[in-house]
């Protein structure tokens, strides 16, 4: 099938008729069914029963529906870079973070760049670590963000900032004296707030915990760190963090001492090999790394 018959196709199975079609399609009605027409004859059979003047789409139909939907897409997506193009709009900036980094880190960062970059478009999204290297070996985005490396050979990370990994309880649970110390393992007490299963941060800390001989019990567990936050600030616990979820805490409710051994907690920016950044892109991430620094730095105060 050529473009032009997907095209034709997809309208139709979208409105359902020929007029339909023909009116999204801005052309006529006997070109889309000249198209149709021939995209059949292509084929070798075809799409539709005609009953009464009505199409009804055969099974054959229905499951090249579900392939094309992705060429589609694709096809509205060039349509509106070809308009931007002309219309000689900047350019747009594809970011994928993680939860985490985007809930604690980009607010602030985003708003940095903005002053700079007012007419940029940006296109925001969040995934776990693993979508995001699919994502950006597929040409989906433009940079990302996360707490890991991937270690994968077609991506690039590039360490923007560094913190420690933090332990985070509710405020009055240490003394003045006790705060000015790290906490290991064995100082885990009271009601824990523990990470998900196969979380990278919640393995690093049961990890460290069973190198000293140390077994807390978490009787929470949860699946995100900003839950973890939430929870800590309400008096429900202790939790061990990263350090910039960590430093978004409410300063008066909560505490928080680093965790010993110090365990440093990177964040990375993440690219493909093959894609050098735009100017626009290595300014966000620019803007990312050095708000991300001044947090951890408001947050060690």
């Amino acid at each position: 099938m050529r473009l032009r018959h997907i095209e034709v196709f997809h309208a139709i199975m979208q409105v359902g008729t020929i007029s339909g079609a023909a009116q999204v399609l801005h052309i006529s009605q006997p070109a889309v069914t000249k198209v149709l027409q021939h995209a059949e004859l292509q084929l070798g059979m075809p799409l539709f029963e005609r009953v009464r003047g009505k199409l009804y789409p055969k099974p054959e139909a229905h499951r090249l529906f579900a392939e094309t939907e992705k060429l589609n897409r694709d096809l509205q997506g060039i349509r509106r870079l070809a308009a931007s193009l002309k219309s000689r709009a900047v350019e747009t900036v594809r970011l994928v973070s993680t939860p985490t980094v985007a809930i604690s880190v980009l607010p602030k960062a985003m708003t940095s760049w903005r002053r700079d970059f007012p007419e940029t478009r940006c296109e925001l999204s969040t995934h776990h670590t693993s979508e995001i290297v699919n994502t950006l070996r597929l040409g989906e985005a433009d940079l990302a963000l996360s707490l890991q490396d991937p270690r994968h050979p077609g991506i690039v990370a590039e360490p923007i900032a560094q913190g420690m990994l933090t332990v985070m309880a509710p405020a009055g649970t240490w003394s003045a004296a006790e705060c000015a110390q790290p906490i290991g393992p064995e100082g885990l007490t009271g009601e824990l707030i523990g990470l998900a299963d196969r979380d990278p941060l919640g393995e690093m800390v049961l990890a460290a915990c069973e190198a000293q001989g140390a077994q807390p019990v978490f009787r929470t567990v949860v699946q995100t760190y900003q839950i973890a936050r939430s929870l800590v600030e309400a008096g429900a616990g202790t939790a061990v963090l990263d350090p910039f979820t960590a430093a978004t805490a409410t300063p008066d409710k909560v505490q928080r001492r680093t965790w010993e051994p110090a365990i440093p907690v990177q964040l990375y920016l993440l690219t493909a090999s093959h894609a050098p950044l735009s100017h626009g892109a290595r300014e966000l991430a620019n803007c990312i790394g050095a708000t991300a620094r001044a947090l951890l730095e408001k947050g060690c105060q």
